[in-house]
């Protein structure tokens, strides 16, 4: 299975996209198109000499959208960049998906342009893969490309969300909640109390408005929410994250008591910290798009653009988008009257 990626889209680029291709390759069998300028994607592909035999190619892209460009402009304007070409491969099928670490408006913009949108899908949604206190994992959607949301966006993100997780994890009746500022039927603001009518109306397993505290207790697998909001929430999950590891490293260190007992515990620790880790999960689904494509954290490290190219071919594999095609059509269907007879 070959899937592209954008060589030039995380902060540090390209060094993390190459070792992330190479250790994709080797670990999960899969045919990398490194899409970028060549000679600036081979010298650093040259660095490495452990890539050698492995399935790696460089497609050839002369342009770049950077995070300072405005999205739209830059669509339109860089018909060569990394984004286009990589997710032109897909639309020719020369790729089962495109993996990019680069602004996520532009993916967006791009995706829906080379792309295009499932029938009866008004905007993807991005949907991210985070633990929970149980073990398992849960979804939340939408964490950024759509900022300002409709109550039938968010309807249609909860039809998407619920057969990803369902196609991903083997679940088959997952839980949708959605994310407001309490469980009540009548709290939250316009958006969310219109989209519950609409959600509640679903053949889904809705259990209704679920609070930021409900997002990693594992009660609920799917959360609803608009860009603004869910992209927020992320970004806060992500900084406590980040703030939980430093300060139990920091505590542990301090005595040599603790010295101690952090290196009779330190596989533990390595396993905790590995939960907490973003990079694990790889990077967030565009869900409704005639295709793959899959972004990441634009601090993404080696570890999760390999991660990010796994959640590619899996997603591939799973056939996501026909089931979400196919499921989406089916409800159409029966929201039709029949003709009397």
């Amino acid at each position: 299975m070959a899937i592209a990626l954008d060589a030039m889209g995380s902060d540090r680029a390209p060094r993390p996209e190459i070792e992330g291709a190479i250790q994709a390759a080797r670990h999960h069998g899969v045919h990398v198109l490194l899409v970028g300028p060549e000679s600036q994607v081979r010298a650093e592909l040259d660095r490495h000499a452990s890539a050698a035999g492995l399935p790696i190619e460089i497609v050839h892209a002369s342009e770049v959208i950077t995070m300072e460009d405005k999205a739209a402009q830059a669509v339109r304007s860089k018909r060569d960049s990394t984004m286009r070409v990589g997710l032109r491969l897909v639309r020719e099928g020369r790729a089962e998906g495109f993996v990019t670490a680069g602004n996520t408006g532009a993916a967006m913009a791009s995706a829906k342009m080379v792309l295009g949108t499932l029938p009866g899908v008004d905007r993807p949604a991005l949907a991210a893969v985070f633990p929970t206190a149980l073990g398992t994992a849960a979804i939340l959607l939408d964490v950024g490309a759509n900022v300002d949301c409709s109550p039938e966006n968010l309807e249609q993100f909860a039809v998407m969300g619920e057969i990803y997780f369902r196609s991903m994890f083997g679940t088959r009746r997952p839980r949708v909640g959605l994310l407001s500022i309490g469980e009540e039927e009548t709290k939250g603001n316009e958006l969310t109390r219109q989209a519950f009518q609409l959600l509640k109306q679903l053949p889904l397993n809705f259990v209704g408005n679920v609070e930021g505290r409900d997002l990693y207790n594992g009660q609920v697998d799917v959360i609803v929410a608009d860009g603004f909001v869910g992209n927020v929430a992320l970004k806060i999950s992500e900084g406590v994250a980040h703030l939980v590891r430093s300060i139990l490293k920091e505590t542990l260190r301090a005595t040599i008591t603790r010295q101690v007992g952090y290196l009779l515990s330190r596989s533990a620790f390595t396993d905790f910290k590995k939960r907490l880790d973003y990079s694990e999960y790889g990077g967030a689904p565009l869900l409704g798009l005639r295709g793959v494509c899959i972004v990441s954290h634009g601090s993404s490290n080696a570890n999760a653009i390999k991660n990010a190219i796994r959640v590619a071919k899996e997603f591939a594999e799973f056939r996501v988008s026909q089931k979400i095609e196919n499921e989406i059509k089916a409800a159409a269907q029966d929201r039709i009257p029949a003709k009397a007879e």
